[in-house]
């Protein structure tokens, strides 16, 4: 009787113990960070640029500046991140932005990546990157970029930008 007894104990611990866990939000998280590539590539001559992201922490700002979900699978939605990522991510020369182009954004349930490049052209030297995407909706946010080596010049390193070091000289 006792090991009934015990078994109906566990049974309901267990159950009260999944409904509890159902009650914490999938979403929730306390790392909030991205990941930027930036590379020459020789075959075209162009830089390349990959940025990752969390998918709840974008879609958790776009909601929040727009107050609606988003589908990056639309192209009017794909336009707003465009906007937004225009806005926070740059890259400047003798004080001129450079003219980045959007190549596209690919999304799942885990990240958001979103393409750039800038065509026909490698990272003059002295350039200076403004890297604000996240960090101004969650301040614990940290975008690590990642330097490919540039043809004759420095060799590969990485940065790191947040709220209060939004931008950085390359090397």
């Amino acid at each position: 009787m006792m090991a009934r007894g015990a078994r109906k104990m566990a049974a309901a611990a267990a159950l009260l113990f999944c409904s509890a866990a159902l009650h914490v939000p999938a979403h929730a998280h306390n790392y909030h960070m991205g990941i930027t590539d930036i590379s020459y590539n020789a075959n075209t001559g162009s830089t390349e640029i990959v940025h990752t992201y969390t998918a709840h922490d974008v879609e958790a700002l776009l909601a929040n500046l727009y107050q609606r979900q988003f589908d990056l699978g639309l192209p009017e939605d794909q336009a707003v991140l465009r906007r937004y990522v225009e806005k926070q991510f740059y890259i400047t020369a003798g004080g001129q932005r450079l003219p980045l182009q959007w190549v596209g954004v690919t999304a799942d349930a885990a990240n958001i990546t979103i393409y750039q490049e800038l065509p026909k052209t490698a990272l003059p030297a002295g350039a200076v990157l403004h890297h604000a995407v996240l960090s101004d909706f969650v301040p614990s946010q940290l975008n690590t970029v990642n330097l490919g080596a540039a043809p004759s010049g420095p060799a590969a390193s990485s940065l790191t930008f947040s709220a209060a070091t939004q931008e950085r000289t390359l090397p």
